[in-house]
């Protein structure tokens, strides 16, 4: 019948309750009478159904000319109030007025009945409709909604809109909250979560805390953790107000909710120093720090940015992007996309000379430590010879700021892809005492959250796909840093640079994988499958540790660190080699490249101070096929 009513057109509705208004009218005229005289004696004169029947043709314009019968039942709010009291209190004048000029009979007191009764019924059974149909509409998934502050205020009518969500409960920590009743939801403690789920079979928790920090963030997820329902937060408040996102706009809890630390505002002078009215190459533009350095950069300022990538399609991808970017924000900063390899020095001199670049950033690499085993001889061709044809191309061309964007990985590497960026390292270092008129920094960080290969992406697609969870080793650490975070601190370590520095970012508290994979399943609302839980949702399976790969990072090499004026900040002192020296070693290694002889790659890695101990064999694909043959 509910369904049947709602499928009639809306004109034909409409009809239908203006007819229902004139009955309630007229039940709400004859009660003050019976109410008043306790007799129904003027149902028989025909004069007093007259007045009756002229009172409810004025009453049902003033209501046609407040709009009472263009808002739609099953979303209309305590405001259909005001239209129905301004109606009536219009209605209950003009029946005093018609009864005083045709002398009919008409108790003092029955208009003001009449217009209780009128007020009551239309009003009442506009509200009792809306939420028969709510009721009857809400075959959705039960939810709670956590925080009852402005956004929970908000989101409510927002999902009462829709049938995909019945919100059966507001929870907030506020004890002045708790208790109160807030759009017909009433509000409870945070202690009685278990008791909720259970007791209305909740299937999702929102998170209305879009403006919370992290750390609070955090707090609340961990305890939701253990409940049987998937968590979903809506839209960070900068999202909501710069219209990028609404406010019943849910999705799954940010890993950043997880791991990401509250930021530290920026020290403007350093933010600012190498990028303001100034050129600015990124290499490895469109890759996940280069294109979060990229979005930074704009934010500050420069004269014009230079994209440098090998890969077409991500050059393509983040000058769309940045364009449009600037293109919203009105920015006057050009944009130049290029299509170049970082070996290639002759090309990136003539790049650095045709724009007259000021500050590069150096993010150009191979980071993926098991592609960079199978395939060593690129490996090191990209991440050392490829930072060596970039560094002599800023010398070459005077650049005054070079900054390399090097990794926690190359701290006693065991993989051949930490011992090059160790090599990329020591490279900047002897070229900066050699050419003390360029300043060559380094930031070394640890994993960054949502990046290419990162393990975050991998286990949400494992998690969507039913399972199972592949984890390389239970007992795997690895620190954590959000993309923005990163490139932020990354931007203001190499304006504090004086020339060969080693910067070490604060990664905070290392995280244990597999921890990491239990709370992104429970958060899904599914359960770990293991021996004590044979019927639960994804299995977690090892798969061994992949080559090169260790199972805990390191970002100091020794002892020797020192702090900056940024709380995360800190700089180390690097063991390193004289030019003349290094040189030797590039030579070498250079030639061995050549020939992709690799035992002399692996030999020339263990001579140098890289610190170099490799867990597996030579791991090299082609060179493996070759040896088979």
């Amino acid at each position: 019948m509910l369904t049947f009513f709602l499928s009639l057109p809306r004109p034909l509705k409409r009809l239908i309750t203006l007819a229902i208004d004139v009955v309630l009218l007229l039940f709400a005229f004859w009660f003050a009478f019976w109410v008043r005289i306790d007799s129904m004696t003027p149902l028989t004169s025909l004069p007093h159904w007259g007045l009756i029947f002229f009172i409810i043709l004025i009453t049902l314009t003033f209501f046609v000319k407040l709009g009472l019968y263009r808002a739609v039942i099953r979303y209309i709010t305590a405001k259909v109030l005001v239209a129905v009291t301004v109606g009536m209190v219009a209605s209950a004048i003009l029946l005093i007025v018609a009864a005083f000029y045709t002398n009919l009979y008409l108790p003092r007191t029955i208009p003001f009945i009449y217009f209780s009764f009128g007020l009551l019924m239309i009003a009442g059974s506009r509200l009792a409709l809306r939420m028969i149909i709510n009721r009857g509409l809400r075959l959705g998934t039960k939810i709670i909604i956590y925080g009852a502050g402005a956004s929970g205020r908000q989101l409510l009518p927002a999902l009462s809109q829709a049938a995909e969500y019945y919100p059966v409960a507001f929870v907030d920590d506020n004890p002045r909250l708790q208790g109160s009743v807030m759009h017909g939801v009433t509000v409870y403690a945070p202690e009685k979560l278990s008791w909720l789920v259970e007791k209305y079979e909740v299937k999702k928790i929102l998170l209305a805390m879009p403006s919370a920090s992290r750390s609070r963030k955090n707090e609340v997820i961990k305890m939701l953790e253990g409940l049987p329902c998937e968590v979903l937060s809506i839209p960070g408040m900068v999202d909501l107000v710069e219209g990028k996102a609404r406010i019943d706009s849910l999705q799954k809890v940010s890993i950043t909710d997880l791991l990401g630390r509250d930021p530290v505002d920026p020290v403007p002078e350093l933010i600012a120093k190498n990028i303001r009215a100034k050129v600015v190459m990124v290499t490895g533009a469109g890759g996940s720090i280069g294109s979060e350095l990229c979005r930074q950069i704009l934010r500050n300022a420069p004269q014009a940015l230079v994209l440098y990538e090998m890969s077409e399609f991500s050059l393509y991808a983040i000058e769309r992007e940045l364009a449009a970017y600037i293109a919203d924000h009105k920015l006057a900063i050009k944009l130049y996309p290029v299509l170049g390899n970082v070996q290639n020095q002759e090309h990136i001199e003539r790049v650095l000379k045709s724009f007259h670049v000021k500050t590069i950033y150096h993010a150009a690499a191979y980071k993926h430590v098991p592609l960079v085993e199978y395939n060593v001889a690129d490996g090191v061709r990209n991440n050392v010879f490829g930072t060596l044809a970039c560094a002599q191309a800023a010398i070459n061309c005077q650049v005054p700021n070079f900054v390399l964007i090097s990794t926690d990985k190359a701290v006693r590497p065991t993989n051949t892809m930490g011992a090059t960026k160790r090599m990329a390292e020591l490279v900047l270092q002897a070229l900066s005492a050699q050419h003390p008129a360029i300043k060559f920094s380094m930031v070394r960080f640890g994993n960054v959250l949502g990046s290419s290969g990162s393990v975050v992406p991998l286990f949400e697609k494992q998690i969507d796909a039913g399972g199972p969870i592949t984890l390389t080793h239970p007992d795997i650490i690895r620190y954590f840093m959000t993309i923005p975070e990163a490139a932020q601190l990354v931007i203001q370590a190499s304006a504090m640079g004086n020339g060969g520095d080693v910067f070490v970012l604060d990664m905070g508290e290392p995280v244990k994988i597999i921890d990491l994979a239990h709370r992104m399943v429970t958060l899904s609302g599914l359960t770990i499958r293991d021996e004590s839980n044979v019927d639960g949702d994804i299995e977690i399976k090892t798969t061994g540790l992949r080559p090169g790969e260790k199972l805990f990072e390191e970002l100091l090499i020794g002892e020797s660190v020192s702090v900056t004026q940024h709380p995360r900040i800190m700089t180390a002192n690097e063991v390193m080699l004289p030019w003349l020296e290094l040189a030797e070693y590039l030579d070498e290694l250079n030639i061995a490249c050549s020939r992709f002889d690799q035992e002399r790659i692996r030999e020339l890695l263990l001579k140098a101070p890289t610190g170099f101990q490799p867990t597996d064999e030579i791991c090299d694909v082609m060179w493996i096929k070759a040896h088979e043959a």
